[in-house]
């Protein structure tokens, strides 16, 4: 184990004003480098981070606990991932402490030459318990290739701030039913209810030979041990049933001023739909800016920044001079949405995280402070493009935008 002391690199700092309810709120952003640096063969990859509040269980200090999940990947072949590995500041990130490897989060026997790996790892604080609960997937290798045949889990782990560790993964225990056969949390927002109970959004195939996923949300209980199914809300389906694709996936949730708001990845582009009570929801609309466009988002993962006074996405999308990134993955935007129209407002848009060369995707959101929230995100080193890197210094840097907001967050305790 080793402990990273940063000189924050400041890449980008600048402010927004926003439109919509609420026109006071403004943000600056600085992004800073947690770590950086990879073997040429393995990248680190999926790297999401949770907050554990000051003065509550585990920790007593006045600064919150920041624990961020990663693991590595190979660069060859597609998904192939080690176990997860985790780094922790204590001091809002002007420190941070790791790489540190769990046994409790690797990959595990589950026969012969065959493993399964926990990944698209989401820590996120639970207040009712006062635990850190993350929740992901499992993907499965046979002698460290894809073993098409089982199928894909929902897991979590709950994380113990005082030992600094995490409990060993385990399977949210579904229901016997066919769409539960391969379904997955991961890459998702959650969203936790007053009463502690879990809306946990989950994509997953309605039949072994149905390549068109669905994506429901699950409410669960939640002990602080153990996240147990209770019941599930409508399977959704993509509309658009002309086209050839995989239909949705990667479900991220959140709750904005009463009313509750999924966003939903497909091949071609990216889908909103809303719910009154988080497990009924509209019919899909595809995402698009206030001006009618198409917002270009597609074939990977949005995510929400909620703070009380405004509600905003994150997001990849085409149209920004990156035809050379992989399913154009890079920059990271964030722009402010209408919640009465359900679209992005376009002259709120802004790029929270530059493209350097490499997607970067795959990344989540942590509330830290009422006075700040982070966008975590990783230079996916993949596919090859060492002229590309070497203009931009790219290595396999792990990006932390911090978002600091105008006025407090209500939120976030």
């Amino acid at each position: 184990m080793r402990r990273i002391v940063l000189a924050a690199t400041i890449l980008s700092v600048g402010s927004a004003s926003l439109a919509g309810e609420n026109t006071s709120l403004d943000y600056t952003v600085k992004l800073t480098t947690v770590t950086s640096g990879w073997d040429g063969k393995k990248c680190r990859v999926h790297s999401r981070a949770g907050a554990i509040p000051p003065r509550s269980p585990g920790n007593p200090s006045e600064t919150p606990i920041v624990v961020m999940t990663t693991q590595k990947a190979r660069i060859t072949g597609s998904d192939i991932f080690d176990g997860l590995h985790d780094f922790r500041t204590d001091d809002l990130g002007a420190s941070w402490t790791g790489p540190v490897a769990h046994a409790s989060l690797d990959r595990r026997p589950m026969g012969k030459d065959i493993e399964a790996a926990p990944c698209d790892f989401t820590p996120q604080w639970h207040a009712r318990t006062g635990k850190l609960l993350g929740h992901g997937k499992t993907f499965w290798y046979k002698n460290d290739e894809h073993f098409r045949g089982p199928p894909s889990d929902a897991v979590y782990s709950v994380y113990d701030p005082v030992k600094r560790a995490w409990s060993a993964w385990a399977r949210v225990d579904l229901p016997d039913l066919p769409q539960f056969k391969n379904c997955s949390a991961g890459c998702a927002q959650r969203y936790d209810l007053p009463s502690g109970d879990v809306l946990l959004p989950v994509y997953f195939r309605p039949t072994p030979t149905d390549v068109r996923a669905r994506v429901t949300v699950v409410r669960c209980e939640f002990d602080g041990k153990t996240l147990k199914y209770v019941d599930h809300g409508d399977e959704i389906e993509l509309p658009d049933r002309d086209e050839k694709h995989r239909g949705l996936a990667e479900p991220s949730l959140t709750r904005f001023k009463g009313r509750f708001y999924l966003t939903l990845r497909s091949d071609h582009r990216a889908y909103l739909a809303t719910s009154e009570d988080g497990l009924s929801f509209t019919r899909p609309k595809r995402w698009q800016f206030d001006d009618g466009k198409e917002l270009g988002s597609y074939n990977t993962q949005q995510h929400w920044v909620t703070h009380s006074d405004g509600l905003f996405l994150t997001y990849t999308r085409r149209g920004a001079n990156n035809d050379h990134i992989f399913r154009h993955r890079a920059p990271i935007f964030m722009a402010q949405v209408d919640p009465r129209r359900l679209v992005v407002i376009r002259k709120t848009e802004r790029i929270i995280i530059p493209e350097t060369g490499t997607r970067m995707g795959n990344f989540g959101i942590v509330d830290v402070s009422p006075a700040e929230s982070w966008v975590i995100t990783t230079e996916w080193m993949q596919p090859h493009r060492p002229d590309l890197w070497k203009k931009y210094g790219t290595d396999n840097r792990i990006f932390c935008a911090r978002i600091r907001w105008s006025r407090p967050n209500g939120l976030v305790p």
